[in-house]
């Protein structure tokens, strides 16, 4: 497989847009969301990075 650095671009570049989109029109509730995280042990929030790590890969992977 060969990597393909425009669509890399574009995806990075879709992602920075949607978390610009969340802050733009939720700031109170993002600001809430990381309230929320700070308290959590580290352990957590390496689990919940991890599976969202696994979701973010298959969907890649059921896209291609």
């Amino acid at each position: 497989m060969e990597f393909n650095i425009e669509l890399f671009l574009r995806a990075l570049g879709l992602a920075i847009v949607l978390e610009g989109l969340c802050w733009t029109l939720f700031p109170g509730g993002m600001r809430r969301a990381l309230l929320q995280l700070l308290p959590l042990p580290e352990s957590r929030l390496r689990v919940v990075g991890l599976a969202a790590l696994a979701l973010g890969l298959l969907l890649v992977r059921l896209a291609s």
